[in-house]
């Protein structure tokens, strides 16, 4: 007959598994955390899918898993304010191109109107481990070509105001696009349908195809306050920069003030080196960073969150400037602040950890043009909803000893 374990040892166990209260620490990292104004070596750790603490030190005996991130950059999970994930034909799936770049959250750019939405909500978002929000195309039809998309008789603000009523917990705008007809009528139709659902539209419009649009007048007459214009870094989508002097438009200047916001939408056509350059000189920021990622940007430029991010600190912004502009600024204007873009006690768990690599690196823009960096941002480890689910060095799994060591199967 077997004795007994002794109480001592019952008592210990007991008291050593209360003391358990994280399920996961990253201890030692690099915290950069924006919407708490936190610059500083941190442990962060985590209770179910909720941020449970973050402090200078968490004592090892109070988490279930202990993870060393010391030299590594922890930030909020990304939100990639412009991507494409249904219905466009150069769509990737989000799990597979987001979560290994610390993307967290991607807000899909246009793919479904009011026609097709319900099909992307059940394909798509229902079996994302990413975070999946949607801007409903102005077009029912969605982003299937530009003819499609300058259809005015399927743009129904009515119609889009009502898909964007039942599905508030996932659509949080208005996207046109490609419009390539002469006058305002995908514009004027997106803000009206944004009016009548209170959300805010992204334009993607093509002023060099219709001199009947201007710049100007789309940023100063049609379009509101949080509004927002899309690749903000080609000046074949927005005459940001003034070709004879330089310097920046003065319309722009204008339109920011009166709260107009600019995203950067890098993908394969719309990130120039000489027109960031200059503006970011001027001091002409990005409200949001974001990717465009598709399939005609994903293998050549990289375009991912990283790589945009990497591109902005290599034209002169700081690193905690580049964190705020890819995850408080688009929670914010998603409507989604402060359950995510931070790391505040008690908000979801996502988590980015990134590498700050050094040595040469070249970075590329979209028509083609490399510039040579020192520094390049990676993703090593994230956290979905308290949930490791990208590891690329399995920095979180056990060591394997030798060939006799089977440890435990799961």
């Amino acid at each position: 007959m077997r004795s007994a374990r002794p109480l001592s040892i019952l008592f210990c166990s007991a008291a050593f598994a209360l003391a358990q209260q994280y399920d996961l620490v990253l201890r030692g990292g690099h915290v950069i955390d924006p919407a708490n104004n936190i610059d500083a070596i941190m442990d962060v750790a985590i209770a179910g899918d909720r941020v449970a603490a973050v402090s200078a030190r968490i004592p090892d005996q109070q988490a279930r898993k202990l993870v060393d991130v010391s030299g590594m950059l922890v930030f909020p999970g990304l939100i990639d304010m412009h991507a494409h994930v249904f219905g466009y034909d150069g769509s990737l799936s989000p799990d597979d191109t987001a979560l290994p770049a610390g993307t967290t959250t991607i807000v899909d750019a246009g793919g479904s109107g009011w026609r097709t939405f319900d099909q992307f909500r059940h394909t798509v978002i229902a079996h994302s481990v990413t975070r999946v929000f949607a801007l409903l195309n102005i077009v029912g039809a969605g982003m299937v070509g530009e003819a499609a998309e300058s259809n005015v008789a399927d743009m129904d603000p009515a119609a889009t105001a009502d898909m964007i009523g039942r599905n508030r917990d996932v659509i949080v705008g208005i996207k046109t696009a490609h419009f390539g007809k002469p006058g305002w009528d995908a514009i004027d139709r997106a803000v009206e349908a944004g009016r009548r659902a209170n959300v805010f539209v992204m334009v993607d419009d093509k002023i060099f195809t219709n001199a009947q649009r201007t710049t100007a007048d789309e940023l100063l007459i049609h379009l509101r306050p949080g509004d927002i214009h899309t690749h903000m870094y080609n000046d074949r989508q927005i005459e940001l920069i003034d070709r004879f002097t330089g310097k920046v438009q003065p319309w722009m200047i204008e339109a920011r003030k009166r709260g107009v916001l600019f995203d950067v939408g890098h993908g394969g056509g719309s990130f120039l080196w000489p027109v960031a350059a200059r503006a970011i000189q001027q001091g002409f920021l990005p409200d949001t960073i974001s990717t465009d990622l598709h399939t005609g940007s994903v293998m050549i430029q990289q375009s991912d969150m990283p790589n945009v991010m990497s591109k902005m600190m290599l034209l002169g912004m700081s690193l905690p400037d580049v964190v705020l502009r890819s995850t408080v600024n688009p929670a914010k204007e998603i409507g989604r602040y402060p359950e995510i873009g931070t790391l505040s006690v008690g908000r979801a768990a996502d988590i980015a950890v990134f590498e700050n690599q050094s040595g040469v690196f070249a970075l590329k823009d979209s028509w083609p043009a490399k510039k040579l960096a020192a520094h390049r941002l990676e993703c090593v480890l994230t956290v979905r909803n308290g949930r490791i689910v990208y590891d690329r060095d399995g920095r979180t799994f056990p060591a394997w000893k030798s060939a006799g060591d089977y440890g435990v199967i799961p």
